[in-house]
């Protein structure tokens, strides 16, 4: 996360992927899919944010397989734009400090790092993480301009600079759908709305799942990655609505920090326990930089999960 963007960029985020799976001790196995196999599993939204950027897409799926019986699958899914411009909505302040936008996918790899050394029995757990960069080219995104998510949901971009749900919407189905996760959580530094509500060093928690989320609180409270459960106001969907596609992908200007969540909602299915986690926050510390925020709520959960 501390990493400048000519130094980490979705390719090395690959090639450190792939040195974990090799690091493990064959517990962990590494897949990374290019351009063509996102375009063939219909990826449209991830790979609409990616197609400004001069680096190639890299969709990082590492897999932990423990030995002996596995009583349950989960999903572990983190926000991978190694640099976020805001794209053609451009940002106007603290770019400098949008190399974080990788945050997500650094408490998703660190996790599986701590998995694939303590090995914990009993659960599979699948990492995922839609890696690439939000830029301006010629080819890149612009607002009003309809992607296909995976799942056939049509998006219309309302703001380029909203863009790492995208990227996540198709990384949730593939966790969903290809993987067969029984439950997923997700971690983003997604709104700084959520920022606004909870500071810098406290995750906002959104789930309709009670029981997730009385879990992700107790390992919250035993790691020290302090959290805060937030409305999932469904009422709120209908900022998303769109008269043109099955949805925008921004709402309005309050309650940003809930109508992300309720979007992400749109690509698991709704029988799945599923948690979004805004590391927006905590996951910087102004002072000394990258905090790891994360790592040990994801390597912590996964552990519990087999027991």
């Amino acid at each position: 996360v501390n990493a400048p963007h000519n130094v980490l960029n979705s390719e090395s985020l690959a090639d450190t992927a792939r040195r974990i799976a090799e690091e493990s001790g064959g517990c962990i196995t590494a897949e990374i899919l290019g351009k063509k196999e996102c375009e063939e599993r219909g990826m449209g939204a991830y790979l609409g944010v990616a197609r400004g950027s001069e680096t190639e897409p890299q969709f990082i799926h590492l897999t932990y397989k423990p030995e002996g019986e596995v009583k349950k699958k989960v999903g572990c899914v983190g926000k991978g734009l190694l640099f976020d411009t805001g794209g053609y909505n451009i940002k106007t302040a603290m770019m400098e400090l949008m190399k974080f936008d990788c945050g997500g996918s650094a408490a998703v790899l660190g996790a599986a790092r701590a998995v694939g050394q303590n090995k914990p029995d009993g659960v599979e757990v699948h990492f995922v993480v839609a890696a690439c960069e939000n830029m301006i080219n010629a080819r890149a995104v612009v607002p009003s301009d309809i992607l296909t998510a995976s799942n056939g949901k049509t998006i219309e971009v309302l703001n380029t600079d909203a863009e790492g749900r995208l990227t996540l919407a198709d990384a949730l189905v593939f966790a969903d759908k290809e993987c067969g996760c029984e439950s997923i959580i997700e971690l983003s530094t997604l709104t700084g709305a959520c920022m606004i509500s909870l500071g810098k060093q406290i995750c906002g928690v959104w789930t309709e799942d009670d029981d997730l989320a009385k879990e992700l609180d107790e390992v919250s409270k035993a790691t020290g990655d302090k959290s805060w459960r937030m409305p999932m106001a469904d009422e709120y969907r209908e900022q998303l609505k769109s008269k043109i596609a099955d949805m925008t992908n921004l709402g309005d200007r309050y309650g940003g920090a809930i109508t992300a969540a309720l979007f992400l909602t749109e690509f698991v299915d709704k029988k799945k326990p599923f948690a979004h986690i805004d590391i927006a926050g905590p996951v910087w510390d102004d002072k000394t930089g990258a905090t790891g925020f994360g790592a040990k709520l994801v390597a912590e959960w996964v552990r519990r999960q087999g027991e």
